[in-house]
């Protein structure tokens, strides 16, 4: 156990850059346009289908507890963010879909988040942000964490 380096530990290492990540991230929306994390997570899973999905599909899908996509969900209603839909197959259940406000935000949001994505990965060449992307396809992979939004329906 003497060898042990939790600064080495790549679990460790990765929770610790996701979270300082998903940190820096946040001051870009929670700041200027009032959302918390959960609630950018419904926003970006919902832009980024383009359809309507069930509370359990984001939250398995953004491995966030399935309480706080709930508040989350509840938060933006009252913000006229999203709004309920009756799923086709399914008359008793429903999903959630982004209305026009929440579509425009999402549009506003997206390029500056991108913006903010380059600043933090600006200490790469671009040969080495495509090997890390790669790597983490790798890493996503062995886990079964699916690579496309097809794979993840």
């Amino acid at each position: 156990m003497s060898d042990f380096d939790l600064l080495q530990f790549v679990p460790f290492r990765l929770n610790r850059l996701a979270s300082e990540v998903s940190s820096a991230l946040s001051e870009e929306y929670r700041v200027r346009f009032g959302l918390e994390i959960p609630e950018w997570r419904v926003l970006a899973t919902l832009g980024f289908r383009r359809k309507p999905s069930s509370a359990q599909y984001i939250s398995r899908s953004t491995r966030t507890h399935k309480s706080t996509i709930s508040r989350a969900v509840l938060e933006m209603e009252k913000r006229e963010l999203i709004r309920r839909v009756d799923q086709v197959d399914d008359r008793r259940a429903n999903s959630i879909c982004l209305t026009e406000k929440g579509r425009a935000l999402y549009e506003e949001l997206v390029p500056r988040l991108q913006r903010r994505e380059d600043e933090i990965l600006a200490c790469l060449t671009g040969e080495e942000r495509r090997i890390l992307s790669a790597l983490l396809g790798k890493i996503e992979a062995n886990l079964g964490l699916p690579a496309t939004m097809e794979a993840d329906d």
